[in-house]
């Protein structure tokens, strides 16, 4: 027989969690927590988490595309943000057995400078592609012409032409960097010995070309997320939880987290919406979102033969 405390559990993972339970695992998955931690506190199981993570992933991403719309910036920085998926790209390509998306995976952001909200991003690798991806969804989000600056990776060129043709101010920060030091078993950047700023269209204000705040979010997204760590075994071993942890950690950030600086969230700043959000309207999204159960079939009694 089970006693008082494992009845609870399992009357919990039987039927469909509280919304205090809901907000509590979707909480620690923002703050950073691992799924097996969650587990542990949550008294559920990982496969509960798993499962709540992609449901909420689902619904972050129609809150995101329904509402991040008609944003009124003057200023956008974008940059990319280096993980990977089941294993870094060149220990991927050696294997031949190996899920869906493994290797080398590259978030790219679009921020507004002055109400720090994400307008626009895109998981992909770092080809043309994903920028032209990127540039298209910004210019279909934005509400006016806006100074966009960019590092200087070429793959910005042609998206941001083919998306705003002549219709911005676009610059480029291109960072100098010196000769990479490498250490055996050690993980060194090479050091960054300047930076020149480059017009590509318009007339971009060369006091306001910078990246710095989209940078300053990136290192955000590593703190915060157990998944952009270096060197750590906490890294994604599926790209769908990857992507799903993003559209959660970017409404999180966009909607539901007081910013600092801003005394408000970005979203409030951005006047997409006038109060500040909770994760039970991320839960309520969810629920919208859950398919309708399906109906029972006629009750059929068993004959056994004795």
């Amino acid at each position: 027989m089970l006693d008082a405390k494992h009845k609870s559990s399992y009357a919990m993972r039987m039927n469909k969690l509280s919304l205090a339970k809901r907000t509590q695992i979707l909480a620690m998955l923002c703050e950073g927590s691992s799924m097996r931690s969650i587990s542990r506190i949550a008294d559920v199981s990982i496969n509960t988490v798993s499962k709540l993570l992609v449901e909420a992933g689902e619904a972050c991403l129609a809150i995101h595309d329904e509402h991040v719309r008609n944003v009124k910036a003057s200023r956008v920085q974008c940059d990319e943000i280096w993980s990977f998926c089941y294993a870094k790209e060149k220990t991927a390509k050696a294997l031949k057995d190996k899920p869906e998306g493994a290797g080398d995976v590259w978030t790219w952001t679009a921020l507004d400078a002055d109400t720090k909200l994400i307008v626009s991003y895109y998981v992909g690798d770092r080809s043309s592609g994903a920028a032209i991806e990127l540039m298209d969804d910004l210019r279909d989000r934005l509400a006016n012409r806006v100074q966009l600056t960019t590092d200087g990776h070429r793959a910005y060129l042609e998206a941001v032409e083919g998306a705003f043709g002549g219709d911005v101010d676009y610059a480029q920060l291109v960072k100098l960097y010196g000769p990479t030091v490498s250490a055996p078993g050690r993980y060194s950047p090479a050091e960054c010995i300047g930076a020149k700023k480059v017009r590509r269209e318009g007339l971009p204000d060369e006091a306001h070309i910078s990246t710095s705040y989209v940078e300053r979010q990136n290192l955000n997204m590593r703190m915060g997320m157990r998944r952009f760590t270096r060197l750590t075994n906490a890294f994604s071993k599926k790209l769908e939880n990857h992507i799903h942890a993003l559209a959660l950690y970017f409404v999180f950030y966009n909607f539901v987290r007081i910013h600092k600086t801003l005394r408000m969230s970005p979203a409030m700043a951005a006047g997409i919406t006038d109060r500040l959000w909770s994760l039970e309207d991320v839960v309520a999204k969810m629920d919208e979102m859950a398919p309708a159960p399906k109906a029972r079939g006629p009750y059929k009694k068993r004959i056994t033969q004795g």
